[in-house]
């Protein structure tokens, strides 16, 4: 197990550096340039664009620009934003948080709702409560997020005035204490029931069908046979034989907190780094653009390795060394 752990720590390694150089090459060769967008495009002054570019380093050979960026990043810094002037490390962990708010409270309610979901179905099979649900599920997940976010803003905000539809909270109340955390909690209810119907289907079905597959083999069919209690089959050998999918799909979502809550922080404008990217992304400002893919990337590939480990604690048939 050790070795499995060491061997994927360098994996992972090599994973964010390939990774790392990817994102550097097609920052830098997309379309845009950010030293006319601070000039603005009224203002052509070689002069002006010379001492920009020597500036923010632009001025010099691409390879120098990469092992630079490179020799920084390994120190902890993402360097300077040159939209706004600041620290690309204070930027991102600003706006981490509530990143991590809306993925975190969405992530936790689907995967319980939707395991719990799956295995009510499962042991309903063919049942009238169990098609529809299938439905509703396969309905679901076949819906745009930055559509089913819009209808719910439209339903839930505009027409019935129950819900706040953009913002983290509510600035002009300034409010503090619990006082805010409700506040926060009111303007998280729109996003987070996005992200929860969008992905909640994703562990219904995976659940499910594990349930089912692992009630159907051999070994269930001779336990039964010996007059062993059904309750028992399922806790201590159904259950913890099928949720092994189930777990595999909960580090990908862990993984998608950082990288797929993006359009939906747009859609509702919260302050997260889907906000962030989108401005950085507009204003072609690279060093926030790659200080951003490099945590994406970083979180990523911790939480695979994570997944890794925790799947084989939970199964001990899978032996890594």
């Amino acid at each position: 197990m050790k070795k499995y752990v060491i061997r994927r720590i360098f994996s992972g390694i090599l994973t964010i550096l390939v990774v790392f150089t990817m994102n550097f090459l097609l920052v830098k060769s997309a379309p845009g340039d950010p030293i006319k967008t601070l000039m603005g495009k009224e203002t052509d002054d070689p002069v002006l664009r010379a001492a920009l570019e020597e500036k923010w380093g632009l001025n010099k050979p691409l390879h120098e620009q990469y092992l630079s960026y490179l020799g920084n990043a390994i120190k902890g810094d993402l360097g300077t934003s040159i939209t706004y002037n600041r620290s690309v490390n204070d930027m991102i962990s600003e706006r981490l948080m509530a990143t991590v708010i809306l993925g975190l409270s969405a992530l936790l309610i689907s995967f319980l709702l939707g395991t719990a979901m799956g295995i009510f179905c499962a042991r309903r099979d063919g049942s009238l409560i169990d098609s529809v649900l299938s439905t509703v599920s396969y309905a679901t997940d076949a819906m745009p997020s930055f559509w089913l976010g819009l209808m719910l803003m439209i339903i839930f905000a505009t027409k019935l005035n129950l819900l706040p539809s953009q913002g983290m909270y509510n600035v002009r109340a300034g409010y503090t204490g619990w006082r805010y955390v409700l506040d926060v909690a009111h303007h998280l209810v729109l996003p987070c029931m996005t992200l929860v119907l969008i992905t909640m289907s994703g562990y219904f079905r995976i659940t499910k069908s594990s349930i089912l597959q692992v009630t159907n083999e051999d070994f269930i069919t001779t336990m039964r046979a010996t007059g062993m209690p059904e309750k028992k089959i399922f806790n201590k050998y159904i259950f913890r034989n099928a949720i092994l999918p189930t777990v595999t799909m909960l580090g990908i979502s862990v993984a998608f907190l950082i990288t797929g809550v993006s359009l939906i922080e747009i859609v509702f404008s919260w302050p997260g780094m889907g906000r962030l990217t989108l401005t950085a992304i507009n204003q072609r400002d690279y060093p926030t653009l790659m200080g951003v893919y490099l945590v994406m990337n970083v979180s990523v590939v911790v939480v695979m390795i994570i997944t890794d480990i925790v799947y084989a604690l939970l199964d001990p048939r899978i032996r890594y060394d």
